[in-house]
């Protein structure tokens, strides 16, 4: 970052006719810093902005953003100012500095340390077993630093851009002792044992097929690209991911298809529940009126007896 940090102080300092504060130069250098400005864009629209919208006091037509309070005389703009200024300022005196925990840098890790545990990793999320060239991937503390964690090797784990962003400082899990595995050579659904033309659709961590065996015509498998053994094992996001595939398969095969009138989304978990091949996967399969003479009970056939319960 030196190409763009050094400039960038030299042209703040002409600016301000070659003498400046730290603080006047950090300004200058927020201002010109992309990944804050699109921190808090993102913020901005995740909190403030919704819970205003929703509250009747603004207005939003793309990134325009209005308050819906028409035009306001001078009085009371500046009363409005000296309300919001007054609440921010009791908030400051209440918390302190530790509003901002979570953005502070108590010591900066250094480069060596840095490249260590980024080489441990292998280059992914300790969590998700995402990629660099997927999504950008941060040093995490696994002790907070506002808990006293510190910038050492032992404390800093490999975090991708969405699971560091969504970790709690109050979480202090170590996602290094999760064991990560790819592919297992032989597994049917790793992603890397998978002919490429028979993937239907795919989400980040994972990927569609059209059911080999389908139960009914449209029957989907959803499988996670890493080798993992059932539902239980899937991370978060590898869940999450899934569930979205899901809904999105569901409605294209609705549209294709006006014929289907329901939905069985389940899986299998160990061999006394039917699971056959161990990696994970949820089958996505379409129901018919009459495509069985007696539906009720649904996923309640796993154990044929049990699936009428009576009223």
């Amino acid at each position: 970052m030196s190409h763009i940090y050094q400039p960038l102080m030299i042209r703040s300092l002409v600016e301000a006719d070659g003498t400046a504060t730290i603080r006047q130069l950090a300004h200058a250098f927020i201002i010109q810093d992309e990944s804050q400005l699109k921190y808090y864009e993102d913020r901005i629209k995740k909190m403030p902005l919704r819970i205003l919208k929703k509250n009747g006091v603004i207005d939003r037509q793309g990134d325009l953003v209005a308050l819906k309070t028409g035009k306001l005389t001078f009085e009371q703009r500046a009363q409005i100012k000296m309300l919001c200024d007054q609440k921010m300022q009791e908030f400051i005196v209440k918390r302190g500095l530790s509003i901002w925990d979570y953005r502070l840098l108590d010591t900066p890790v250094s480069g060596s340390v840095y490249y260590e545990a980024m080489k441990e990793s292998g280059g992914r999320c300790a969590l998700c077993g995402a990629t660099k060239d997927e999504r950008p991937l941060d040093l995490d503390h696994i002790i907070p630093r506002s808990k006293g964690g510190k910038s050492t090797k032992d404390n800093l784990q490999v975090l991708c851009s969405r699971c560091n962003r969504t970790k709690g400082n109050k979480d202090d899990t170590d996602f290094r002792k999760l064991k990560q595995i790819d592919s297992l050579p032989g597994c049917k659904f790793c992603f890397t044992e998978i002919n490429p033309a028979i993937v239907v659709e795919e989400h980040n961590s994972v990927f569609a097929i059209l059911d080999k065996y389908p139960v009914s015509e449209g029957h989907h498998l959803i499988i996670p690209k890493r080798h993992v053994a059932d539902w239980f094992t899937m991370t978060t996001q590898e869940r999450r991911e899934g569930e979205e595939l899901i809904r999105v398969l569901k409605k294209r095969i609705e549209i294709a298809d006006k014929t289907i009138t329901g939905f069985n989304v389940g899986m299998n978990t160990g061999e006394s529940a039917g699971q056959t091949i161990f990696h994970a996967h949820i089958h996505l399969i379409p129901r018919r009126d009459g495509d069985t003479p007696h539906p009720r009970g649904g996923v309640r056939g796993a154990i044929p007896e049990k699936m009428d319960y009576g009223d």
